[in-house]
């Protein structure tokens, strides 16, 4: 088993709903993370949520380029990013490598106001990852990984637990996720879906990340990648049973070696 396991609920501002179900799920002991976008509806309220005593330094950013309307303005004019409308409208390949100048400018700026949109708003962000994952695009990803190291946060690896790929896409991955560790210094050990926790077995030491996406279920939470009615809870229990569930803002950068 894993040493400690970070459940961390994505999509948190997206909707007063949204809101609640993640309060309810931390309240709970379901969840023990959660990351926010900050050009959502409801983010303003997440971040008010965020000063709860169970809450606190457990809300990272979820780095947003495919929802709604981009906070910088140079981005605006980038057909890789947005429509003519100035709405996101994402359309790089996820196979990218490359990102031009002005393209590596408005992602840098935009992920700068949308960090420090929730320091105006009284939260630093513990963490980073990003909607639909867009920073495991190898460009994005060094700017995102890059970022992160300059703040002092970890930064989500690529899922690395249970996936069926082809042999190509599991060495990418594996790639991806040196070049993320190595730029931001910091990171969780094997990230994964409970979709994937349920095809493999889970890791035997180190840290892991479980990306869920929390659902109200009577008094209790299911989640998007569960099957419908299936508990959150008892799916966790029983496939990780007895692993303590801690923040990101656990997570140590480590030691420099001694020479």
């Amino acid at each position: 088993m894993p040493q400690q396991v970070i459940v961390n609920a994505d999509d948190f501002g997206l909707s007063a709903c949204e809101n609640a179900v993640i309060l309810g799920a931390f309240q709970a002991g379901i969840i023990s993370s959660a990351t926010a976008m900050a050009n959502t509806p409801a983010f303003t309220a997440a971040c008010s949520l965020a000063q709860h005593p169970l809450l606190e330094g457990r809300i990272g950013l979820h780095f947003n380029l495919t929802y709604g309307r981009p906070l910088s303005r140079r981005i605006l004019t980038r057909s890789a990013f947005c429509d003519r409308g100035g709405v996101f409208d994402f359309n790089l390949s996820r196979n990218r490598l490359w990102l031009g100048h002005q393209d590596r400018l408005a992602v840098q700026e935009e992920l700068e106001a949308q960090w420090q949109h929730f320091v105006d708003n009284g939260v630093r962000p513990s963490h980073l990852d990003s909607h639909h994952q867009v920073h495991n695009i190898w460009p994005i990803g060094e700017i995102v990984a890059r970022f992160a190291a300059r703040q002092g946060v970890p930064v989500r690896l690529a899922r690395n637990l249970g996936l069926k790929q082809s042999l190509r896409k599991r060495v990418f991955k594996q790639l991806l996720n040196r070049r993320l560790n190595r730029l931001a210094g910091v990171t969780a050990d094997y990230v994964c879906t409970p979709m994937d926790l349920r095809h493999a077995e889970p890791p035997g030491e180190g840290l892991l990340e479980i990306v869920a996406h929390p659902s109200q279920l009577g008094a209790d939470f299911g989640d998007a990648y569960l099957g419908q009615g299936e508990s959150l809870s008892a799916f966790l229990e029983q496939r990780l049973p007895g692993v303590p569930r801690v923040p990101y803002s656990a997570v140590r950068r480590p030691e420099p070696a001694l020479e």
